[in-house]
Order: C-alpha cells, then sequence, then structure tokens
C-alpha cells in the first residue's frame, strides 16, 4: 500500500511543467485567464490536487470547467473571493492525470469588474512535462463562438454566464480532432463592422492587436488587457473567423445613439427589404480591413471564414469581400467555408446553437481544415 502523501501548496511560477492557454499577459503571479477556453494544462502523477482561484464581477460571474484526460468532469460557478477547489481527489496516484482548468465564460465587456485568477495549486505528487501538440490554431467569432447557448434547456433566455460553455464548443472539438492548440476571440453580440444593435465601436478587428481589447476600465488596464498582445511567442497555422451573424442583424435594430457625443449609427435596408448598398459596401470594406490585419500579424496562416451556423444572410457580401482582398493583395492563402445551419433538433438554450450543433459544425469543418495541415 502506498504511503499517504501530503498535500504541498505551488505557486503557479514554482511548476516547471505547465501550460497556459490563451492570450495572456505572460504573468503567473496571478495568472488572469481572459478569454473563453484559456486554461491552465498540468501532467499530474498524484492522487489529489487542489487549485486556488479568485473572481470579482460586479454583474456577471466566472465560470470555469475541469477537463481530466480529454473528458469533463465538472463545471462550476466563481463567487467573488479567493477560494480552494478540488480538481480531483482519491485517483491512482500512479497514473498520470492530464489536467485542463478551462475558463468558460468569454470576456465580459460589459462587466468591468469581472475576472478570474488563479493562483495556485495544492498537489500530493509531481508534475511531469506536457507533449506539445503539433498545430495551432486561433478562432474569432461572437456568441457562437463563446459556446452560448450550448448549456441549458431550449427554453431559457436569461443572459447569464450560466449558458455559456467553452467545453463542447465547436473551438474546442475541433482542435481535438486536428490535435492542435487553440485559442479564441469571442464576444457575443459583436461583428466585423457593427454589433447587433449598430453600434460601430463593438466589433472585433480594431483592437486586435492587444491582449484582450475588448475589456475597458481602470481594472482591466491594470490587469494588462490592454497591453499589446506578443505575437511573436504564437503563431496560429490557421485563423478562423466566424463573424456575419450580428452584422445581419444590425439591418434589422433601430439605430444606435452615443448619449455622450450623440452619435449615431444605423444599417439600412431599401424600402423592398435589400440591404442598402452603402451599408454592405461598408461591411465588406471592414471584412478586407480585418484579412488585412490578420495578415499583418500572421503571416502564414491559412484564414478561414466560416460562417453560417445561424443563417447564411451574409455570405454572398462575405465572398464578395474575400474575392475583394485577393484582387488587392493577391494572398491565396485565404478561403471561405459555409457552416451546417443549426435546425430545431439541434437547438440550444437562447435561440443558439447547442452541443449538437456545435458537434456537426466542428466534425464538417475540421474535416475541411485537415488539408491545410498537411
Amino acid at each position: 500500500m502506498n504511503e499517504e502523501k501530503q498535500l504541498q501548496t505551488y505557486a503557479l511560477n514554482e511548476i516547471e511543467y505547465i501550460k497556459v492557454h490563451g492570450r495572456t499577459t505572460g504573468q503567473l503571479s496571478p495568472l488572469t485567464l481572459f478569454w473563453t477556453g484559456s486554461a491552465v494544462e498540468l501532467n499530474a502523477k498524484g492522487s489529489e490536487l487542489w487549485v486556488e482561484v479568485e473572481a470579482g464581477y460586479d454583474v456577471y460571474e466566472p465560470w470555469i470547467g475541469i477537463v481530466i484526460n480529454s473528458a469533463p468532469v465538472s463545471r462550476l460557478m466563481i463567487t467573488e473571493g479567493r477560494h480552494w477547489i478540488c480538481v480531483f481527489r482519491g485517483m491512482n496516484p500512479d497514473q498520470v492525470k492530464n489536467v485542463r482548468i478551462v475558463k468558460e465564460v468569454q470576456a465580459m465587456s460589459g462587466d468591468q469588474g469581472c475576472f478570474l485568477h488563479i493562483h495556485s495549486v495544492k498537489f500530493d505528487g509531481q508534475f511531469l512535462p506536457i507533449e506539445e501538440k503539433p498545430y495551432k490554431i486561433e478562432f474569432i467569432g461572437d456568441s457562437i463562438t463563446s459556446g452560448e447557448g450550448i448549456v441549458g434547456a431550449k427554453g431559457e433566455e436569461d443572459w447569464i454566464p450560466m449558458w455559456f460553455s467553452a467545453t463542447g464548443n465547436y473551438t474546442e472539438l475541433v482542435a481535438n480532432a486536428l490535435n492542435a492548440e487553440y485559442r479564441v476571440l469571442s464576444q457575443s453580440g459583436w461583428g466585423v463592422f457593427t454589433s447587433w444593435d449598430n453600434n460601430p465601436h463593438c466589433n472585433m478587428q480594431d483592437d486586435y492587436e492587444k491582449v484582450c481589447g475588448i475589456l475597458q476600465g481602470k481594472r482591466n488596464e491594470a490587469l494588462g488587457a490592454l497591453q499589446e498582445n506578443n505575437f511573436a511567442s504564437w503563431q496560429p497555422d490557421v485563423i478562423v473567423v466566424n463573424l456575419g451573424t450580428n452584422d445581419a442583424s444590425a439591418f434589422d435594430q433601430p439605430q444606435w445613439k452615443d448619449e455622450v457625443t450623440g452619435e449615431t449609427h444605423k444599417q439600412r435596408r431599401n424600402e423592398d427589404g435589400s440591404f442598402h448598398e452603402e451599408d454592405i459596401k461598408a461591411f465588406e470594406r471592414a471584412i478586407v480591413r480585418f484579412l488585412t490585419k490578420l495578415r499583418k500579424y500572421n503571416k502564414k496562416a491559412q484564414i478561414v471564414w466560416a460562417y453560417g451556423m445561424i443563417g447564411i444572410t451574409m455570405m454572398p457580401y462575405i465572398y464578395r469581400a474575400v474575392e475583394a482582398y485577393y484582387r488587392e493583395t493577391g494572398d491565396k492563402k485565404v478561403s471561405v467555408y459555409q457552416l451546417p445551419n443549426t435546425t430545431e433538433a439541434t437547438m440550444g438554450s437562447r435561440s443558439h446553437p447547442g452541443h449538437l450543433s456545435h458537434l456537426k459544425a466542428a466534425t464538417e469543418l475540421s474535416e475541411y481544415l485537415q488539408d491545410f495541415l498537411k
């Protein structure tokens, strides 16, 4: 019988073998997880492991998921304050457990007080090296990519963090299928040009250069969210952009007005219901600008504009914009892919794609992407 070992506490920067997933500042004391799908990964040979987390929020609490040997085993809300959470206990001390502690919820642009820190772990064994994945994929998107709707019954409509999930999300499923490391940059309601409610400032391209530029406020600035991202440290082989769904919604919403400056913005329809040509052109130019920016910072990546899980309204204009980008630049490493639409049978909560929809999208998208990873 193995002699029982005492739990020892380790700050993250004291662990030789540790892998951090997602865009971060590089700081481990503590580690701030900003984006959905961000995680800490350990290969832990022992029987009991705890993690010390800290959360704060004004409205939207963070959630974490715990994945052991690629299988989700728990998911929980992190209430305000600093807490020790048991990851596992009573397991075979002689077997190595691959552990990922995952941020389940997107960066909350609407809550400047929301944050999630990981401080340290307690463990009764040893940490072992983590094998590097051969590929890297970056996903950029909106609520679909944030996994809104994966959790919860179809009738749930409350806009709360409980219904978001990074595990079981098409991003994680694609990465697992292709044996790739991945990162996610996503925000509910945002687009490539404008948000669902016509706010032109809520787009995913303006602050792409920052670690997590969609966050504002003094707390986020102090945490390093607004500092320049270190692109040299992590270069993706593939970038998947899933944007356009909210840009389509903007055409059917009232104009947006900035209550401070009086600025207004509206994506317009013509009297016959068609899109106003000037506004569609603005949408297309936004795509060209974003593709240009993505190429500036990711010289070798294949860029795939993947769209279609909640309708294909903007698909003709996405194709036209990508073609325009190609004519301007001659960049052949950009393509468009139509994702399978969500059906009544695959719908999740909040009228968003459920897990079955994400699974179907991931199956088809991973088959398409594998040709770029050979």
